[in-house]
């Protein structure tokens, strides 16, 4: 039977992995494997087979709505009319709530993403008698494991 478990770089690893040895599970049955950590910055725009969930053009929508209304109204005093007013309206209020979010996911979300949440650093693959499958799953959970599996 295999345990696969994910951990961080910690102290923790090391206590699961010598506190296997000791419960009787030998050096060559344990297998650590350090992870890459992506360095390549995420991409700002979605493709057609890849999107991330967030959206660019939320907030300019809402002010292309607010513009456009507001300038079609001021528009009734003005040389071109309403509705070319309110079209350029629309288009300020779309850009203005583009360039919005787009610093809004450059600088402050991209800072929050680098600092939030706990990060696989090491898989352990752990190879054992299924009558040790408990203990093993156990100590893991006690030193901190991100998440364990297990295959027969």
């Amino acid at each position: 039977m295999q345990i696969f478990s994910t951990f961080e770089t910690t102290g923790f690893l090391e206590l699961a992995i010598t506190t296997l040895e000791k419960k009787g599970i030998k050096k060559e049955n344990i297998f650590a494997v350090p992870l890459d950590i992506r360095t390549e910055e995420r991409k700002l725009f979605d493709s057609l087979h890849r999107s991330d969930g967030t959206t660019l053009i939320d907030i300019g929508m809402a002010l292309a709505t607010a513009f456009s209304v507001i300038a079609a109204s001021i528009g009734f005093k003005l040389a071109w009319g309403p509705i070319y007013w309110g079209l350029i309206g629309a288009a300020g209020g779309f850009l203005v709530g583009l360039l919005i979010r787009l610093f809004i996911e450059k600088v402050v979300r991209k800072r929050k993403r680098l600092l939030k949440g706990i990060h696989s650093e090491i898989i352990v693959i752990i190879e054992c008698e299924e009558t040790q499958a408990e203990a093993v799953e156990a100590i893991l959970w006690d030193n901190f494991a991100i998440g364990v599996a297990k295959v027969k």
